[in-house]
């Protein structure tokens, strides 16, 4: 409750947070108090008791939104949604790599290489060291062919067989690799995943 003290201190003063705190135990007693009270703790009125509970259920809003923010990548096509309205700007091949926690949900999106049109370099070191230092358990590798198809290029392929073993080694799981692009009448789909291909198989 101490490291707590000084947020109270610049909402209600001094004297009704060492009140606050000497009443209850925890911001969460705080938090399920009513206004009445709250407004039993020395130097708090029922203006101060609302600006508490006010400022407590927002702290709460914040809390909820953050972990919100961290949606769930286990499938190329929420991938694929996530990542669709910003790559079709793009008109070079651009390769980012999504870091994930255990349970699959995204920690950051990390921008790795920047190409031409065809073609991008892509090295182990710049994938794996982001992912060690946000403390990933899995990546996902994502990139785009401007030309709108997704077909796999041999350059592709052989750099996620590169990314999957160094994965291996550092204990860090290669999810998939999507290759975005666009609808075709000859390509339904706008992306391409390298795992329901059967490349992570081979």
């Amino acid at each position: 409750m101490k490291q707590h003290l000084e947020i109270l201190r610049e909402i209600v003063g001094d004297i009704a947070a060492n009140a606050l705190v000497a009443k209850f135990q925890t911001l969460t007693d705080i938090a399920k108090a009513d206004e009445a009270e709250i407004q039993q703790c020395e130097g708090i009125g029922p203006h101060s008791a609302r600006q508490i509970k006010a400022s407590l259920e927002l702290a709460s809003r914040l809390s909820r939104e953050i972990l919100g923010e961290a949606p769930l990548m286990d499938t190329p096509d929420k991938i694929a949604d996530y990542l669709r309205d910003e790559v079709r700007t793009y008109r070079t091949e651009q390769f980012k790599v999504l870091l994930l926690n255990a349970r699959m949900r995204l920690i950051r999106i990390v921008d790795v290489a920047t190409g031409t049109l065809d073609t991008v370099l892509v090295h182990s070191r710049e994938v794996f060291h982001a992912a060690i230092l946000h403390n990933a358990a899995a990546v996902v590798l994502v990139h785009n062919h401007p030309s709108s198809i997704t077909a796999p290029s041999e350059a592709d392929l052989k750099v996620t067989r590169d990314l999957i073993r160094a994965g291996q080694l550092l204990k860090i799981e290669v999810v998939d690799h999507v290759i975005l692009g666009a609808k075709t009448e000859t390509q339904p789909k706008d992306y391409t995943s390298l795992r329901e291909q059967g490349y992570f198989y081979a």
